[in-house]
């Protein structure tokens, strides 16, 4: 424990003695402190010795008193360390009643947090001084440090299957039960997807891999606006765009959501007619788009240390809720690997981590390899994911973009993309079929376009 010189770290004895008073003489009491305060919280070594010997007791549904408590810590040769039966004692006597233990528990794990920010502080004046390693690990060192202070008061080790996790869970099938268009996760805007996957939950990472210029960014880029949409400042979207500037994103975004030709807007080509005003159709979309959650970073080649730093951020400001990363093979591994597998493994590995972490959903669009085009039926497999077996690993969800008519030249299935979901760890796979939009480079259910 690091220190001020001459101070004392923040404490509190008597909430210490309160809490351990209150569970002798109310053994019930532990259910509702065990998720507040564990022993090593206590600052006093005594406290901690005496509070972990009374959750062994009960945890072995043996009664918790002065006499078993008393022979336990003796066994243990830790009776004296404590202060003997006489501190025990003095330990009920502090307490008139339990009614207040969690009151207790509370102010003893608010002492410990506040105790956790000063060693933070310490360690991150320590890295101050590293002039050895890289500045992104120990500016990530230095995050993690804060974060795990700050994630103190809402981290919970085990939730037990039992209790109000299981009435909760019956509660959301209750609901799910009754009204049959509500998911769990967040929804695409597209309801054969959602179907599929209940919406993309959180913590997983989900991987959208196809050919290049297939349509990987408009897909993932319509997902970003149909969110947005749905849910609009209630999950913010963060997208690193790798491949492309920020500039070219909104255009694509702005393109897709007016229903104009790109490529009109991009070169100013866009029509005046009355029956077809490529202007009021931008403004109106400028319009639906402008407040929208979508929040853009276009630095090229970031490692994943600096993405998670600034994806840290971007959650702290603004509650971020979805991320979307375009593409990651264009990730800088951070480290001297030069074998492309190993590389990806880290980004991989690294991805599942934020998305964890954070507990939001990541969407990660990745390349694929060459070998579908020397097979005959040129259908994406999971074995196509480039370079990397860890990609289909790590990820919760892998989806593939097929287009037949690129492929095959008397295809009949003109501007038809199937979807293909290849791998889900908590669902059924299968495929869907959305249009794809040309001029707009945009997905569309595709039912809208028979």
């Amino acid at each position: 424990m690091n220190q001020l010189p001459n101070t004392l770290p923040p404490q509190n004895i008597e909430a210490e003695q309160s809490v351990l008073g209150s569970l002798i003489l109310d053994n019930a009491s532990i259910n509702k402190v065990a998720d507040i305060v564990h022993a090593q919280d206590f600052y006093h070594r005594a406290n901690q010795i005496v509070y972990q010997a009374i959750l062994d007791l009960y945890l072995k549904s043996e009664p918790v008193d002065i006499l078993s408590l008393s022979n336990k810590l003796r066994e243990a040769n830790q009776l004296d360390v404590v202060g003997g039966v006489g501190y025990l004692t003095s330990l009920v006597n502090s307490v008139p009643t339990s009614a207040h233990v969690a009151s207790y528990a509370k102010i003893v794990s608010r002492k410990k947090t506040l105790r956790d920010l000063i060693d933070a502080a310490h360690t991150i004046t320590q890295l101050g001084y590293n002039e050895k390693d890289e500045l992104e690990e120990l500016l990530d060192e230095a995050e993690q440090k804060l974060f795990a202070v700050s994630q103190r008061s809402i981290q919970v080790d085990f939730t037990h299957i039992g209790g109000k996790a299981l009435e909760e869970a019956f509660e959301r099938i209750d609901s799910l039960h009754k009204d049959d268009g509500h998911i769990r996760g967040f929804s695409s805007g597209f309801v054969d997807l959602d179907n599929y996957l209940a919406g993309f939950q959180r913590s997983d990472l989900i991987i959208l891999a196809a050919r290049p210029s297939i349509g990987k960014t408009s897909l993932a880029m319509d997902f970003a606006r149909n969110v947005a949409k749905i849910y609009n400042k209630e999950v913010p979207i963060g997208i690193f765009s790798l491949e492309m500037s920020r500039d070219q994103v909104i255009d694509r975004v702005l393109a897709a959501e007016a229903g104009i030709s790109l490529w009109k807007m991009r070169t100013g080509k866009l029509s005046h007619s009355e029956d077809s005003n490529d202007f009021e159709k931008i403004q109106a979309a400028l319009g639906r788009i402008r407040g929208l959650p979508i929040y853009i970073d276009d630095t090229p080649s970031p490692t994943v240390l600096q993405m998670r730093a600034m994806a840290r951020r971007l959650q702290a400001q603004h509650g971020l809720g979805l991320l979307i990363i375009d593409y990651l093979q264009l990730i800088n591994p951070g480290k001297n690997i030069q074998n492309e597998v190993q590389q990806i493994t880290e980004i991989s590995r690294g991805l599942k981590g934020l998305a964890r972490e954070l507990n939001i959903p990541v969407i990660a669009l990745s390349q694929m390899s060459r070998q579908a085009e020397f097979r005959t039926d040129q259908r994406p497999k999971l074995s196509d994911l480039r370079s990397s077996g860890s990609l289909e690993q790590d990820a919760d969800v892998v989806m593939f973009i097929y287009r037949e008519d690129r492929v095959k030249k008397d295809s009949e299935k003109n501007n038809i993309a199937e979807i293909m979901i290849e791998k889900h760890r908590n669902g059924p796979t299968g495929k869907i079929e959305l249009y794809f939009d040309d001029q707009s480079s945009s997905f569309k259910s595709l039912a809208k376009n028979i």
